[in-house]
């Protein structure tokens, strides 16, 4: 079983776990409990799904796009309201973000379906964002932007790598900033002030910049060497918001400097390397899509974190994939990447047969 696991793929979640992980215990003991617990919870996900031959997803799009939905909905009623959001499910006494643990699910839904037509038309991709439009709503209904925007810039680079023609992102692009002002209406008060705290960060650095302010203080303070675990002015005199969600890259740049700080994106590099490489290896269409919505995933919500930690977009929400607090991210990256792994072994498993 474990021969079938991809350690190459394995290696760089490993240490951004352990990066984490004793973060998250600088921070609270507590939490740090709780996040190995997940990560236990996780693992066994990720061996599971590396097991598993993501053909028979396929055959399965249509329920699992329709149960989506559908919780989507139920959540909006049922779900556990916190912070003035409605985003998690109680289940055995742990709160489950549904949002968060779909995403794997919805990559394949969006795999088989690029897949089976097979064609790179304007239909298609008319098709695919009709697709994405009543999820992406009902996530932003909970309310919970951030998620939301994940899962419509994933769908948008997947769509990129695909080869569809970025004319027709641009006539996207060009609809939306003509319609903005219409957009504008159906923001919440504080996701305006989101934006207008990006245009203008020194406006109000004691109210709604003080977030963003913080977390670049946070990341310059730590230097080349860092602070040092739980030393961090920041984090640990609570300056910092959400140190162990949405801002933990900031928390890791406090406490462990440039060099903790490189060694988390370049674990990041490598893990995605990793994914290029068993999308080249692959050779059938299906898996192909897979490989390229996970790295899209993953790609979107790194690049999305730190750019919101240094100060470059808006703060929406967006945790780091393995290194932030959170059972549901972790549960829902440990999917993903099993299903990667089982990609990356069917390959191995062929060639070894054509070479014999």
């Amino acid at each position: 079983m474990l021969r079938r696991i991809d350690w190459r793929l394995v290696l760089p979640v490993a240490v951004l776990l352990f990066i984490g992980l004793i973060t998250i215990f600088s921070i609270s003991p507590t939490l740090f409990r709780s996040q190995l617990i997940f990560t236990v919870i996780s693992t066994v996900l990720f061996v599971i799904f590396s097991q598993l031959d993501i053909q028979t997803f396929r055959f399965y799009k249509l329920p699992i796009y329709i149960f989506s939905l559908l919780g989507l909905v139920f959540l909006l009623f049922l779900g556990i309201e916190s912070h003035g959001a409605v985003r998690w499910l109680d289940i055995f006494g742990f709160r489950i973000q549904f949002s968060e643990v779909f995403k794997p699910f919805l990559c394949l839904t969006l795999a088989a379906f690029l897949a089976d037509r097979q064609n790179i038309s304007f239909t298609t991709f008319a098709k695919v964002l009709g697709l994405l439009v009543p999820v992406a709503f009902l996530i932003y209904k909970q309310p919970d932007l951030g998620t939301a925007l994940i899962y419509i810039l994933t769908t948008i680079v997947t769509l990129i790598l695909y080869g569809f023609p970025l004319m027709w992102f641009g006539i996207g692009i060009l609809g939306m900033g003509l319609s903005f002002p219409l957009i504008w209406q159906f923001l919440h008060e504080y996701q305006r002030e989101r934006v207008l705290t990006f245009l203008h960060l020194s406006n109000d650095p004691l109210g709604t910049s003080y977030n963003a302010i913080q977390a670049i203080i946070a990341i310059g303070s730590g230097m080349f060497l860092g602070k040092g675990l739980g030393q961090g002015t920041q984090s640990t005199l609570r300056f910092l918001p959400e140190k162990q969600t949405d801002f933990i890259f900031a928390t890791v740049s406090e406490d462990l400097g440039f060099i903790g700080a490189a060694i988390v994106i370049v674990a990041f590099i490598f893990l995605l390397y990793r994914f290029y490489v068993i999308f080249r290896d692959t050779d059938e269409l299906y898996t192909k899509v897979v490989v390229i919505t996970a790295f899209s995933l993953i790609l979107v919500q790194f690049f999305v974190n730190i750019a919101m930690n240094i100060g470059i977009v808006p703060v929406v929400g967006v945790t780091l994939p393995f290194v932030s607090y959170g059972g549901s991210s972790l549960l829902s990256n440990a999917i993903l990447l099993g299903l990667v792994s089982s990609v990356g072994s069917m390959t191995r498993r062929k060639h070894v047969l054509e070479i014999r």
